[in-house]
């Protein structure tokens, strides 16, 4: 099977590259603004030269954070160049702007990007893109504080999502779209999280495909199924299946080792693993990890969690009462069930409880739940406050944002395989044959 390559833009600390490059495809570059999660990137991807996910850089591209309209206004002609090279383009716009967990607005800059993301897509041609997205992405923004007075005999029109903005966009660019509603939980990864994961393909290239773009879903469930067997896990991973070695009770703690953290905080000294998810994670690495660093709660905060854990419902968000009884603002709590796949890991370090200590969980055990690999270092701080939190990416916020690598991983072999079978396509009726598949429009 030949090699395929891949470049990803919004990249954040890089679970869709990982996934990516774990599937057999080549990272060429990346595009990050944010410069903790660059700082990530870079050391996971670019100085971690001996790993096998490092990237095939370009000599021409600075390795440091990038805004991509600076991108686009230094080296669009770099770009271009690249045309041939780079086979897949990875990565969507950043999610806020169209989350359910907050107000969406459609004028939010950040969903303008996506602009920026269709200039690219022109700039490289490549075969295939892969988008991933908050479900909300599909859903018509209302414009706010404005009042539409209809016009007698006049067809109002209906407001567009960006989805189908962004297809329309590709559409005119080359290239078709198709988007499923995608469970990380399915693919072996221990959180439930709902994602729009949109695939676009080169129109000259679809007429090769028997089924059209929609070809690439049935070759994403043939991914999964085959990434479970492969990986030995079951249907849904649990949350003790995942964390239960980096427990506290009855291990012995010792001082923060993370060079990045202040003085004061205390972690978990690392036994080994206990089960198949935990032995992958461990898998190519040997023991202690980063990240470790417990949170320093207040004594009626302990007592707090203590009893939301006794008293309440596992596993699903906590109720308006419920909140108010244990006189809490905030308006997502989860405290978490042992046995089943943890809820979304969000940006919010205090939006899950661990599910049998009074706690909050440490920014390893968020990453476990996304599947990174304990391999995977972290840089920058651990959490930021106030109005800094619109303009850093601390860890926490890194790992909530990103792609979880288990995910990614069976959507890289669903396109490199896609693309496999259009390259077979062409070879068995390229042209003179006497023959051309029939292909679906879909």
């Amino acid at each position: 099977m030949k090699s395929y390559s891949f470049a990803d833009l919004f990249a954040g600390c890089g679970g869709l590259s990982l996934g990516l490059s774990e599937a057999g495809l080549t990272g060429k570059f990346a595009i990050e603004r944010d410069p903790m999660a660059f700082e990530t990137f870079s050391a996971n991807f670019i100085e971690n030269q001996s790993s096998r996910v490092a990237f095939d850089w370009p000599s021409w591209l600075a390795k440091q954070a990038w805004d991509i309209e600076l991108l686009l206004a230094q080296h669009k002609d770099d770009l271009v160049k690249l045309r041939g090279s780079v086979d897949v383009l990875a990565g969507g716009p950043p999610c806020q702007g169209f989350s359910f967990a907050g107000r969406r607005i459609e004028e939010d800059p950040r969903n303008l990007l996506f602009e920026k993301y269709v200039e690219v897509v022109g700039a490289l041609q490549p075969q295939a893109l892969i988008l991933e997205n908050v479900p909300g992405m599909r859903v018509a923004h209302a414009r706010r504080n404005v009042i539409d007075l209809p016009v007698p005999g006049e067809q109002i029109e209906k407001p567009k999502s960006f989805y189908d903005k962004l297809v329309d966009s590709l559409d005119l660019a080359g290239y078709k779209m198709e988007a499923m509603l995608v469970d990380s939980s399915r693919f072996g990864v221990p959180q439930r999280r709902s994602r729009l994961i949109a695939v676009g393909v080169r129109k000259d290239l679809c007429e090769w495909l028997d089924g059209g773009i929609s070809r690439m879903f049935v070759l994403l469930e043939e991914a999964r199924l085959a990434q479970l067997k492969e990986l030995g896990l079951p249907d849904a991973v649990s949350a003790s299946s995942a964390l239960s070695d980096l427990e506290t009770a009855g291990r012995e703690m010792i001082d923060c080792t993370d060079p990045e953290s202040r003085r004061g905080f205390r972690e978990v000294k690392y036994g080994k693993p206990t089960t198949t998810y935990q032995r992958l994670m461990q898998a190519g690495h040997d023991g202690g990890m980063d990240s470790m660093r417990l949170a320093r709660h207040r004594d009626d905060v302990r007592e707090r969690f203590g009893r939301i854990l006794a008293e309440c419902r596992k596993g699903v968000r906590m109720d308006d009462e419920s909140r108010k009884t244990y006189g809490l603002k905030k308006h997502r709590i989860y405290p978490m069930a042992s046995g089943e796949p943890a809820p979304t890991v969000t940006t919010l370090p205090d939006d899950i409880l661990h599910y049998s200590e009074a706690r909050i969980l440490t920014v390893r055990e968020s990453a476990r739940l996304q599947s990174f690999p304990d391999w995977f270092v972290f840089k920058g701080k651990f959490t930021t406050g106030g109005d800094r939190r619109t303009k850093e990416c601390p860890r926490y916020t890194q790992v909530g944002n990103a792609v979880p690598p288990y995910l990614a991983r069976a959507i890289g072999i669903a396109v490199r395989n896609l693309l496999e079978e259009v390259a077979q396509a062409k070879s068995l009726f390229g042209e003179g044959a006497e023959e051309l598949p029939v292909a679906s429009t879909a």
